[in-house]
């Protein structure tokens, strides 16, 4: 069959092919985009690692970049712990991690309940973590959980009062990772373990003017029910999504550098030199749930404009599972289980990080310190607010039922309508029954 077409071809030329000189003037546009798809696709992680029996826990692992690491990393084997938001009976979560599991032939996946937004979720689930005698086994933390407000909108709060950016991408990090340390540092000399942060190319724009414990002015018109959204990290400054994440992927970077100095700084029992190193990762601009959400303002009408003009960001954005290269490359290739730590990856190669300032020391106390305090005192103020919800619940109401919670003036008021009534005895029974 195709012979003669060929044949037919030389023959009479491309005038004898249907639509051939339509082709034909479509083959260089479609090489073109081709080209540039590949170009934008950014590069593809070629290192290779055997990831069984390691034992991975994962933040933002159910959805966009963390959800393509989560699965490839099941795939080679690895023990996946995620943290995640929804309650552990959800519908949603109990079929994704079944459905991962059925597609990675690995059963070793399973979801922890960690509310980021919560300072106090964060803690129960770290504590308990830590708190485990032996130490339990951690191979590799990786941060993929991110947050930005769509341009234009208002300052939303966490449940503990931190402005959503700054509280979701760095402070619950910080609180993570500060508790979890003592686990990574009792880790055995001879175990590779990793710590990955998650970050953006908008640090460039970043900085850490003030403490961000100091109280905001931003409008908070629009927040969560329980939020005030008085802390964030200048209060001398309006709101603005676009600075509010480029501050807190500053702040992300200063504090990934400092705790690889921290861990460092530790002295192990056996004499063996630290074996835990923090790698930085910049995905590149990827087509996920987040990046969809700012793009559209969060709003029917942009939704629809992202829509029509889909094929524009299918072709400059990378799908999830590019996105995900760098953070594979930076959890399998082998020269970043040895030699110094702190180091920052993007498009499958290490590059320098353009801020000095991060590496800064003064900076990094400054931060470490600020934040510190910070979570002490909205940790407080959290335990202080949860007794007295608790106690309230307890309270008596005076609808009680008979039985000791029944205080004395409501049986006196029983006991005279008891006597004044004119009904018979078995109404004073009924009545004296629901007193």
């Amino acid at each position: 069959m195709p012979i003669p077409i060929i044949g037919e071809l030389f023959a009479k030329g491309f005038s004898a092919v249907p639509h051939g000189w339509t082709i034909l003037k479509s083959l260089p546009w479609l090489v073109l985009v081709y080209l540039l798809k590949i170009y934008f696709g950014g590069a593809r992680n070629t290192s290779e690692r055997n990831m069984h029996s390691k034992v991975v826990v994962m933040t933002g692992g159910t959805s966009g970049i963390g959800a393509a690491v989560a699965k490839e990393l099941a795939t080679r084997g690895a023990q996946l712990v995620l943290l995640t938001q929804h309650p552990l009976s959800d519908p949603f979560l109990v079929d994704y991690i079944m459905d991962l599991r059925t597609a990675t032939n690995n059963e070793l996946i399973t979801a922890e309940h960690v509310d980021l937004s919560s300072l106090h979720s964060i803690r129960v689930f770290a504590t308990k973590w830590v708190d485990n005698a032996p130490p339990r086994r951690l191979d590799m933390i990786i941060l993929c959980a991110n947050t930005m407000t769509p341009s234009g909108g208002n300052a939303t709060a966490t449940e503990d009062g931190l402005e959503d950016t700054w509280g979701l991408n760095y402070v619950a990090n910080f609180h993570l990772l500060s508790i979890l340390s003592p686990a990574l540092r009792a880790q055995p000399p001879d175990r590779d373990v990793r710590i990955i942060f998650g970050t953006c190319a908008s640090y460039m724009g970043g900085n850490i003017p003030g403490s961000p414990s100091s109280t905001s002015k931003a409008d908070t018109s629009k927040s969560k029910p329980k939020a005030k959204a008085k802390q964030t990290p200048d209060s001398s400054e309006a709101f603005t999504p676009s600075s509010a994440y480029a501050n807190s992927k500053f702040a992300l970077m200063t504090f990934a550098s400092a705790f690889q100095k921290h861990l460092d700084a530790y002295k192990r029992p056996d004499k063996q030199p630290m074996n835990a190193r923090v790698v930085m990762v910049d995905p590149g601009w990827t087509r996920t749930p987040g990046m969809r959400r700012y793009m559209t303002l969060g709003s029917l009408w942009g939704l629809m404009m992202y829509l029509v003009m889909w094929p524009l960001w299918w072709l400059l954005l990378k799908s999830s599972e590019q996105g995900a290269q760098t953070f594979l490359y930076a959890a399998m290739e082998a020269e970043f289980g040895r030699g110094v730590g702190g180091r920052f990856l993007k498009e499958v190669r290490e590059v320098k990080v353009m801020r000095k300032d991060i590496e800064d020391e003064v900076v990094q106390k400054k931060l470490w310190e600020a934040t510190e305090k910070t979570v002490q005192a909205l940790e407080k103020e959290g335990a202080i607010r949860r007794a007295k919800e608790k106690k309230e619940e307890k309270k008596p109401t005076e609808t009680s039922k008979e039985g000791p919670n029944v205080g004395p003036r409501v049986q006196d008021v029983t006991n005279e309508t008891e006597k004044k009534s004119t009904a018979t005895p078995s109404s004073s029974t009924r009545r004296t029954r629901k007193a």
